[in-house]
């Protein structure tokens, strides 16, 4: 059962149906939830910070978010990775799953802003942005306890207990799901799960061709599923929102292009992008007859598998348009040195006969690899 407008029959306001999202609140029990047996491919080495492609479906395709429900569960992605301290990229949120491009620190760098005199301090400022003045007031007060009572060790396992669940991109979409979950059920009137149990990630190099390919992937979605023809009218995507002046949106657009943080009009980010959207690189060699914008911007699966069978390769701005399993089932995506890298950090992970991890991306004209070689065709 979906919420009903008051006795006056008047509608309910946006905020007023998503105060239940925007609450904070204070801790809650999460159950464990299974990963069907995969593996996850986690960054490591010496990088200041990994990105990656995360998604996760709901359990029924018929179960489909109104706009509201969009709504409130953009606002938990938002809110929730600025709690642990992750930055996102872009993100799309559709009727049954969502994606999120996100950056991942590096834990122990990013943890030192909570060491010293004044890092516990620091570490309850930081909290605010989920938890009530309330709790923190009590969780304050059960610390100077501990403490005053002679169990110093306790204390500190406590706060360190917070701190775990910073940087880690598993808790992250853990928290995400439950924490819109809860919400998405008490509206509807309905319990039970809500997600499938794992969630897909793709590890992406965090800078060059692969990081603006799928960002512009992601942000693409509604347009691949004909939602809307472009983009910016897709109020649940970060393009929309960064044409929008969201701050944030801009920010993560702007990492995904190579651009300074605050570079979205001044350093011409937001047109470098656009022509990444609009595939202005040049006219799309499987896109049907015509002129203008439509003849550039848009290119069928039947074309791009034409392209291929002649041997040709699509532009990068050509691929961000189809549905590629490598955008999404991939185990890592970038440049070769980088998905190599990878295959050695986690070479335990593959068959002793396997002699490299590299992968090249035969469909596309750009240099891109993959740490999965795919047995089903890339084009959906």
């Amino acid at each position: 059962m979906k919420a009903t407008p008051s006795s006056d029959s008047q509608p309910l306001r946006v905020e007023d149906q998503l105060v239940g999202v925007n609450a904070k609140t204070g801790l809650y029990p999460g159950a464990r939830s299974a990963t069907g047996g995969r593996r996850r491919i986690l960054g490591k080495g010496e990088l200041a910070s990994y990105c990656y492609h995360v998604m996760s479906r709901t359990c029924s395709d018929d179960m489909r978010f109104d706009d509201l429900e969009k709504e409130a569960l953009k606002r938990v992605i938002w809110r929730m990775a600025e709690f642990a301290g992750l930055k996102v990229v872009t993100y799309c949120v559709m009727g049954n799953h969502f994606h999120v491009l996100i950056e991942v620190p590096q834990r122990q760098d990013w943890l030192e802003r909570f060491e010293g005199a004044k890092g516990e301090a620091r570490l309850f400022e930081h909290l605010r942005t989920l938890y009530s003045p309330a709790y923190l007031g009590l969780l304050k007060d059960e610390l100077a306890d501990l403490r005053k009572g002679g169990k110093t060790v306790l204390a500190e396992q406590k706060v360190e207990a917070l701190k775990k669940r910073f940087c880690d991109l598993s808790l992250f979409m853990k928290e995400v799901k439950e924490r819109f979950s809860r919400w998405f059920n008490k509206r509807r009137g309905r319990r039970g799960t809500l997600w499938m149990n794992r969630f897909k990630s793709v590890l992406v190099e965090g800078k060059g061709e692969a990081l603006r390919t799928m960002a512009a992937y992601i942000d693409l979605n509604p347009v691949r599923a004909g939602l809307v023809e472009d983009p910016k009218d897709y109020r649940w995507c970060g393009y929309a929102d960064a044409l929008a002046k969201s701050r944030r949106a801009q920010r993560g657009l702007c990492r995904a292009v190579g651009k300074p943080v605050d570079g979205w009009q001044s350093a011409g980010a937001a047109a470098e992008y656009r022509r990444m959207l609009y595939a202005e690189d040049g006219e799309a060699k499987a896109a049907p007859k015509g002129k203008g914008r439509a003849a550039k911007s848009y290119v069928t699966p039947e074309g791009a598998r034409a392209v291929l069978a002649k041997g040709g390769k699509l532009s990068t701005a050509e691929l961000v348009r189809l549905r590629v399993r490598y955008f999404s089932d991939g185990v890592a995506l970038g440049s070769k040195e980088f998905v190599e890298e990878v295959f050695a950090a986690q070479r335990d992970f593959f068959g002793p006969k396997r002699k490299d991890g590299g992968r090249r991306m035969t469909e596309s004209e750009a240099p891109f690899y993959t740490l999965r070689n795919l047995r089903v065709r890339a084009l959906e």
